[in-house]
Formats: C-alpha cells, sequence, structure tokens
C-alpha cells in the first residue's frame, strides 16, 4: 500500500522563503522588521497580484508599508542590477530536480516586455523602445532561457535588458549562464525578435543547431515574395544584410473570421537542421510553454508604482522564481503513481493551487486582519 503524506501550506512557504533567502543579499535588520518579513510580504503581494501597500495593510502584525518599501529600495540600487541579476539566475537555478538531464536540452530563448507607463528620464533611461502595446512604447524587458525536459519547464537564465543592448550580446549572456549549469544543447528555439543577420551567423559558426522565427516582410519582395503556392517547402534566402539563411516555409489553414479557412504562412529560419517544414512547426510550438510560463508569472506579479526601476526588475525575477517553485514542487510531489517514466499529474497541484497555499502560510503566521472600524453597530443594519 501507497503511505499518504501531506504536503502543506508551511511546506510551500518555507521552500520558497529558504530559495529566497539562500541566494538574495536583501537584508532587514530592524527591531521589528526582519528580512523574513519583508519577503513574506513581497510573497504574499505577488501570489495575490495586490502591492506592497495592500499586503501590508491585510496582515495585522507586520510593520508600516513604508517600512518594507525602505528596506526594498535600499537592497535594490540600480547601479547594482547586474549583481541583482546574478542572484536570481541563482534563485532560479535551485528548482532544476535532481533526475534532470543536462545533456541535449531543448532550450527557448525569449524577450518579455512588460509596459512602462512613468515619464521621469531616470526610470526612462532602463526601459526599451518597443511596438506600442497596452497604451505604451515603453517597456520594463527581460530576456530568458526556458529549458524544456519532459513535464519540467524551467526559466533557468534571464537578462535584465537595457536600452542599446545588441541582442547577439544578450543571447551570448544567457547561453554562458545555461552552460555554467553544465547544459548543453541539442535544439534552440528563438523568437522572432533574434532574427538578425550577427545571431544567424554567430550560431551558424558555433554549429549550433536552432530554429528561429522570421518576421514576413515586404509588399511585394522580402520574405512575403516567397509565401507562394500552396504546399509547405525551404528554401534559401539572402537578406537586406548579405546574411544566407535556409528557410522553412509553412503553410497553415486556418479559419478567418466568417469561419473559411485561408492559408497563413510562418517562416522559420533553420541553423544546422534538415528537417521537413511541417517537423519544424510542428517542434517550435514546444516553445510556446515559455509563453505559459509568462502567463504564470504574471499571475504572481506584484504591482508597484515605485520609481526604484530596480524594484519593478526584482518583482519580475520573483515571479519566475515563483513559477520555478511551483514547478519543482510538482515535479518531487505530484507524481504519477503508473507504470513508465516519471509523469506528473498536472491536476494534482495546480498553479492556483500553490498560490493560496503560499498565502495562506503568510497569513496563519501575520495575522490576517478579518475587521474594520465602524462607527455603526453592524447588527443594527445586518439582518
Amino acid at each position: 500500500m501507497i503511505p499518504e503524506y501531506r504536503l502543506t501550506a508551511e511546506n510551500v512557504r518555507q521552500q520558497t522563503m529558504n530559495t529566497l533567502t539562500e541566494h538574495l543579499s536583501l537584508q532587514a535588520d530592524g527591531y521589528r522588521c526582519t528580512t523574513e518579513m519583508v519577503l513574506d510580504v513581497v510573497l504574499k503581494a505577488s501570489a495575490e497580484r495586490s502591492s506592497v501597500e495592500a499586503a501590508c495593510q491585510d496582515l495585522a502584525s507586520v510593520v508600516a508599508s513604508n517600512t518594507v518599501r525602505e528596506y526594498l529600495n535600499e537592497a535594490l540600487d540600480v547601479t547594482q542590477l547586474r549583481e541583482q541579476e546574478a542572484e536570481m539566475n541563482a534563485a532560479l537555478a535551485a528548482s532544476i530536480p535532481e533526475a534532470m538531464k543536462r545533456e541535449g536540452i531543448e532550450v527557448a530563448i525569449d524577450l518579455h516586455d512588460e509596459p512602462f507607463y512613468g515619464k521621469r528620464p531616470d526610470l526612462l533611461a532602463v526601459t526599451c523602445r518597443g511596438q506600442a502595446k497596452k497604451g505604451t512604447t515603453h517597456f520594463i524587458r527581460i530576456a530568458s532561457a526556458y529549458v524544456i525536459w519532459r513535464q519540467v519547464r524551467l526559466t533557468l537564465a534571464i537578462h535584465y535588458m537595457l536600452p542599446g543592448e545588441e541582442k547577439l550580446a544578450v543571447l551570448q549572456t544567457l547561453l554562458s549562464r545555461l552552460k555554467t549549469l553544465n547544459f548543453t544543447f541539442r535544439v534552440l528555439y528563438m523568437d522572432k525578435a533574434f532574427a538578425a543577420g550577427p545571431i544567424i551567423r554567430f550560431l551558424t559558426d558555433i554549429g549550433q543547431p536552432t530554429i528561429i522565427a522570421c518576421p514576413i516582410r515586404g509588399k511585394q519582395g522580402g520574405t512575403r515574395a516567397l509565401c507562394r503556392g500552396r504546399q509547405s517547402y525551404r528554401t534559401d534566402h539572402i537578406f537586406k544584410d548579405g546574411t544566407t539563411a535556409d528557410l522553412a516555409l509553412f503553410a497553415s489553414l486556418v479559419p478567418d473570421k466568417t469561419g473559411k479557412r485561408r492559408r497563413k504562412w510562418l517562416a522559420f529560419i533553420l541553423i544546422h537542421l534538415n528537417w521537413s517544414p511541417q517537423q519544424i512547426y510542428a517542434r517550435y510550438r514546444r516553445r510556446f510553454g515559455i509563453e505559459c510560463s509568462y502567463r504564470s508569472m504574471r499571475q504572481v506579479r506584484a504591482h508597484t508604482t515605485s520609481r526604484n526601476p530596480a524594484l519593478r526588475f526584482f518583482l519580475l525575477a520573483v515571479g519566475l522564481i515563483l513559477v520555478n517553485t511551483w514547478v519543482f514542487l510538482r515535479w518531487v510531489f505530484a507524481r504519477l503513481i503508473a507504470p513508465g517514466p516519471r509523469r506528473v499529474d498536472p491536476k494534482h497541484f495546480r498553479f492556483h493551487r500553490f498560490t493560496r497555499l503560499l498565502v495562506r502560510a503568510v497569513e496563519a503566521i501575520y495575522d490576517p486582519v478579518m475587521s474594520v472600524q465602524t462607527h455603526v453597530l453592524p447588527e443594527s443594519v445586518i439582518y
């Protein structure tokens, strides 16, 4: 008979807290406020998608929100972004399961933008410009490397992008970080933001098999001129900068607003791969797991209007750490008891359950507010 145990809310909180305290240099040494209290407030704010202010007001036994923000701003200096980035990368790597192999891993690399609406020049100096989205063209941008292994999807390397950084240098930084963790790459899956000549030449020179989504541009010429016919195919293409690339054009049929199926072309740049367009399309779809990771991260990202840009990067990274922690706990404790390779029961420990357990564990320590002061006797108006 298989024994039954319980993964408690405090177990979830303790695993998350250990990951953060072991790798982050954040310290709070007040007579009431401790490092653990500050992190607990951040965890509650993240898990509830609220703010530090709201989390402090919801807990009776914590210090004022101004005190928590003071310690956070003191620890998070914009001049030390790279040191903070290194700490976050170490915390992300803490969730790698022992059984996870390091050789021949598939890796997805992407850019993620969080809208920024501030106007201060010192804040705009750390935001990147991009295509208008959600009412702004300024974004807090991070690049991430996402490892795909069986049912484990982990973000193991991030890079805080600043204006003017070359994407090739960002790619090299992410790959270097993964190599530090002893990972070797079978195939890289990259977003269309990395479809550039220097990146194509670099990956070709090092012999790294890669699939890069290629934007379809031009009215008559460019890559749009290749979207002809009815069948998917492969061809060579020379870009404007003189870079020659092997392109796969995949013709998919998708319904339009009227329900009629129309042909939609997708283009992929291939490096050291000899797959058919159908294989490429099917394998590249695995990259969309990184979009799920970002969606999960948005569910555990605390909101802030802080003028400290380092705090904004910090809260984004904390969200990714929480997602990694959930993936690790699910791999360990939600095992499907069945023959064959180790598998996870996806319904047993969902992400929502993880966040609720985390919130309840924090509230059990700091006493959630259960009433508000009033000048009217409630029993006189409530029936």
